[in-house]
């Protein structure tokens, strides 16, 4: 259990260091002037992602401040710093994955139980902040890819319908599974095993 939270805060911390650093490096000091462009968790914890992330295996971290005035292209690079978190546990995870694989030593059981865990939880956190919900990564993204009138209107949607749908995505009503473990769970799953041959 320990070791599980300290992978937690390691890949929060990445996860929002990375949107910090993109908003930075893309214009907008906000973050940086808060003193979320640092890898102290203490500093991105959000107390609902974090249980989540304990209970379900997928969740979020606060969420880093972006002004969009100091953005050249608001809707772009809004949703350039979106994608730095999760796709910087996805380059987490490839990294140790590969380190892994071209490593001449065989790992004793518990500490390739850990190496695994570490994948799991970068995967699931990075799967699940790309889901299109408010206020994950993803519907930041969405809307991006939307032309600017249908984007209007689906932020419009999404603001009124996002989290209920979130919410209810939770709830164990298929069999006993959630429809986050129907949809995340197999992604982990496959990911971990083209990461771990």
């Amino acid at each position: 259990m320990f070791l599980s939270i300290i992978i937690v805060l390691i890949a929060v911390s990445v996860h929002e260091f990375a949107h910090a650093w993109a908003a930075d490096y893309l214009g907008d000091p906000t973050a940086k002037l808060e003193g979320r462009l640092t890898l102290n968790p203490l500093a991105h914890l959000d107390p609902i992602g974090t249980l989540t992330l304990f209970l379900f295996g997928f969740g979020w971290g606060k969420p880093v401040p972006v002004d969009n005035y100091n953005l050249k292209n608001p809707r772009r690079d809004e949703a350039l710093i979106s994608l730095a978190g999760p796709l910087s546990n996805i380059i987490l995870a490839l990294l140790v994955g590969i380190i892994f694989n071209f490593s001449p030593y065989k790992l004793p059981t518990t500490s390739y139980q850990i190496l695994v865990n570490f994948l799991a939880i970068n995967l699931g956190l990075a799967y699940f902040n790309l889901l299109p919900f408010p206020p994950l990564d993803g519907s930041k993204i969405f809307l991006a890819l939307l032309p600017f009138e249908q984007a209007v209107e689906a932020e419009n949607a999404l603001s009124q319908y996002g989290l209920i749908l979130l919410l209810m995505s939770f709830l164990p009503i298929f069999n006993g599974r959630s429809l986050i473990d129907l949809i995340l769970g197999p992604l982990v799953q496959i990911s971990l095993q083209i990461l771990i041959q």
